[in-house]
């Protein structure tokens, strides 16, 4: 399936220069002089090794289709993470890398989707949104304006997020584990 070259997500799957790779990170870039570009880190499905690439828009890329399964989280062991098949009951153990710096929002018996091609993981994909605890954040500078001001916050997993001043510690918010950003105000 193609796809352009700034579609590409975490997690996506893509055939380049003859290897599969999958996207770990994703950043687009809109320099002052040229056009926009995706700036994506990549890593090999089958050796780990990481290639930092550039794809344009116009550029097209391969995705690659992957048989998905729904996993449960277990546990973290070390480096690893242990996730249970959700049919078959099946332990499947992966690398800590595999997921990267989004490992941190995984939580005991969340759901999870695991991508697999020919029998090996190779990715996963958290929910859109998690509800995590804010376990310190800053106090309201007084005269600060709400409409446009944030303030960080540490999340229970150690994540630094940017939050709105009415935020507190203590509170629980609705975070996008895509990029660490906050979302709302959890619903009690």
């Amino acid at each position: 399936m193609k796809l352009n070259g700034n579609a590409v997500k975490p997690g996506n799957v893509i055939e380049h220069n003859g290897r599969l790779w999958t996207a770990v990170k994703v950043s687009h870039v809109k320099p002052g002089k040229g056009g926009a570009f995706a700036q994506i880190e990549l890593r090999d499905i089958r050796d780990g090794t990481k290639l930092n690439e550039r794809f344009r828009s116009s550029e097209t890329v391969e995705r690659v289709i992957l048989d998905e399964n729904e996993c449960t989280f277990l546990y973290e062991d070390g480096d690893q993470l242990v996730f249970m098949h959700a049919e078959s009951f099946e332990q499947i153990t992966i690398n800590v890398d595999m997921v990267g710096d989004r490992a941190a929002f995984l939580q005991d018996g969340m759901i999870i989707t695991l991508s697999s091609y020919e029998g090996d993981p190779i990715s996963i994909a958290l929910p859109d949104t998690v509800v995590m605890e804010v376990v310190e954040a800053d106090a309201v500078v007084k005269g600060q304006t709400a409409s446009s001001s944030y303030k960080p916050a540490v999340l229970e997993n150690g994540i630094r997020v940017m939050v709105p001043p009415h935020i507190e510690t203590g509170t629980r918010i609705v975070v996008r584990p895509e990029d660490a950003s906050y979302v709302e105000r959890a619903k009690s």
